[in-house]
């Protein structure tokens, strides 16, 4: 059932928006973000400010801040929205770094989230803002799945599979590196997975 958000627009409860506030402002903060992204696509990240973002949105460029806190936030969400952390407890031990591997790489593979996750991370070399963003998403992506394994030293190998990730990342997807950037899903994923499922077992 839809509702009215602080700012008199209608809300549709089904879906989480990210952000700050609750189901009430979630129209809003949608708006907000389906400005920033076509901003941060055309203009890219230092061109883009807040008040240009707040204006298409229809909105105070004090909004904007109350809901994401920092162009950093605002760019970090809004390339972030649909991420969903993989749940590896419901897979086999020796299967869960090939699950890993397969949802970050089916996520970079597809085209209507590459362009967004490869923005935030060209931009966070640049940026020590979006830098910290970036480690926020790999603690939601990566470590925090093996953590939630109950391994104690989660921090530790989480970072050594992001080194991983992040390396397949940059070759396949922004330098294009062939033949890696031709390879089917499949057989990266075959090829990197039991890299790591070695961090997640030693």
């Amino acid at each position: 059932m839809a509702g009215t958000d602080e700012e008199g627009g209608a809300v549709a409860t089904a879906e989480a928006v990210p952000g700050n506030g609750g189901p009430r402002s979630a129209g809003t903060r949608r708006a907000i973000l389906e400005a920033a992204r076509s901003a941060f696509a055309a203009h890219g990240y230092d061109q883009t400010t807040i008040r240009s973002v707040a204006a298409t949105a229809g909105v105070d460029p004090s909004m904007v801040m109350r809901y994401f806190g920092s162009k950093a936030g605002l760019f970090t969400a809004a390339s972030t929205t649909h991420l969903q952390p993989p749940d590896l407890s419901a897979v086999p031990a020796g299967q869960r770094g090939e699950a890993l591997v397969r949802h970050i790489v089916e996520r970079w593979d597809d085209a209507a989230s590459r362009d967004e996750l490869m923005l935030l991370m060209r931009t966070a070399v640049t940026s020590d803002a979006v830098a910290e963003q970036l480690q926020t998403v790999l603690r939601q992506m990566i470590i925090g799945p093996v953590a939630a394994l109950g391994a104690s030293d989660a921090d530790e190998r989480g970072g050594f599979i992001a080194t991983q990730l992040l390396g397949l990342a940059l070759c396949r997807y922004i330098l294009r590196q062939e033949p890696l950037a031709s390879l089917p899903v499949a057989r990266v994923v075959a090829t990197v997975a039991p890299s790591v499922q070695r961090y997640l077992d030693e």
